[in-house]
């Protein structure tokens, strides 16, 4: 089966739009894309158009985009109340909803019966099985990953992963989406974790068993990083930026699919999340944030 070609792709459709779909969904508008942002929770894809505009404002107030093509992103974005009014015409379909497999195989069994048969689907899983993942397509060859990191208007990679069924057509026209967006792609085959999130989860795990044994205060933990081996930022305001709910996900994914204690998480993670304190979008997690 052949897939829409990367110079091709002119309408995509965001399903998710928390952080990460919205994020991605301005990228792809910026880069002259028209968007459809949807969402299975009522009105999460509208509550997101403010959040969007003011990510631009504030890029534009930076000069890092132009008043002009601010006004062209916003008029390239809109919502869709529906999955069929989002993907049934699109060539890109990219899903951010939450990591759970058995969500993103629904969606991706009902996403081969609405889309295109050449559209391409990609997922922005951080951690599971995209050959488990593509398994549920119709066409499971078109599915890829591209795994976006948060914020994704200002992160440059694009971890793009090729599931046991991607077709290499599938591979190469998702990178020459990348570059369409202007993100820096890396090619990694399928295996838990990829290779950012194996690597990224196992240094804030170890920094946060060394903040549960009193080693150093977080701050102090963080500034090692940064200072000591050039880090832009340390692992335990990375894991608050992440989210420590996710982060929890990813390790526990990590520790049963690799058998790995390196993974298992520790009990001050576990305890922050019981207690609602996921990091920045909480308000607080292993550093204060203000509003």
């Amino acid at each position: 089966m052949s897939v829409v070609s990367a110079e091709a792709i002119r309408r995509v459709a965001v399903v998710g739009a928390g952080t990460m779909g919205h994020g991605i969904a301005q990228v792809a508008a910026l880069a002259g894309c028209q968007v459809r942002l949807f969402d299975a929770v009522p009105h999460s894809a509208a509550a997101a158009l403010p959040k969007i505009r003011a990510s631009l404002e504030a890029a534009v107030a930076r000069g890092k985009v132009s008043a002009e093509a601010m006004g062209t992103a916003l008029a390239n974005l809109s919502t869709a109340n529906t999955l069929e009014e989002a993907a049934g015409a699109a060539d890109l379909i990219i899903e951010a909803i939450p990591e759970k497999m058995e969500w993103k195989q629904e969606l991706f069994a009902r996403l081969g019966e609405i889309c295109p048969r050449e559209a391409l689907l990609a997922s922005n899983t951080s951690s599971l099985s995209l050959t488990k993942i593509a398994a549920r397509a119709v066409a499971p060859e078109r599915v890829v990953g591209l795994h976006f990191f948060n914020p994704p208007p200002v992160m440059k990679l694009l971890e793009v992963v090729r599931a046991e069924q991607t077709s290499e057509a599938a591979l190469q026209t998702a990178l020459g989406f990348a570059a369409r967006l202007g993100k820096e792609p890396i090619v990694v085959k399928d295996s838990p974790g990829f290779a950012t999130s194996r690597l990224g989860v196992v240094l804030g795990l170890e920094a946060m068993r060394m903040l549960q044994e009193g080693v150093a205060a977080a701050a102090d933990i963080d500034k090692a990083m940064e200072l000591g081996y050039g880090h832009p930022m340390g692992p335990l305001r990375v894991s608050d930026l992440v989210g420590l709910d996710v982060r929890l996900a990813i390790a526990q994914t990590l520790a049963s699919e690799l058998s790995d204690t390196r993974f298992s998480p520790p009990e001050i993670l576990r305890e922050k999340v019981r207690e609602g304190k996921l990091g920045k979008k909480s308000g607080e997690g292993f550093y204060r944030w203000g509003s």
